[in-house]
């Protein structure tokens, strides 16, 4: 391969991860919201405020050129927020069968 197939390689991934970033970034932000609702569990809001110090911090468990380990750390923590936002509207729901 020669410079140009590389440099073309490079540019797809460093695209890719930038694209990544972003739809991670705008999940974050829109997460906030998340995290003011008292039904949430405080165990789910607390594991997403670790994510994200995990995910500035300069501890990693890959070095930090991949940030493999950042992204799925904080997309777990979303997960999880998540499910537990939809656990909590299930509840509060009421039961359509009479």
């Amino acid at each position: 391969m020669d410079g140009t197939v590389w440099l073309s390689l490079v540019t797809v991934v460093a695209v890719g991860l930038a694209i990544a970033a972003a739809v991670l970034l705008v999940r974050v932000f829109k997460a906030r919201r998340l995290l003011l609702d008292a039904g949430i569990p405080l165990r789910d809001k607390a594991l997403f405020w670790v994510a994200v110090i995990y995910t500035v911090s300069p501890v990693d468990l890959i070095p930090d050129p991949v940030y493999l380990d950042d992204i799925g750390v904080l997309m777990l923590a979303l997960r999880s927020l998540h499910a537990a936002a939809g656990a909590v509207r299930t509840a509060k729901e009421p039961d359509a069968v009479a």
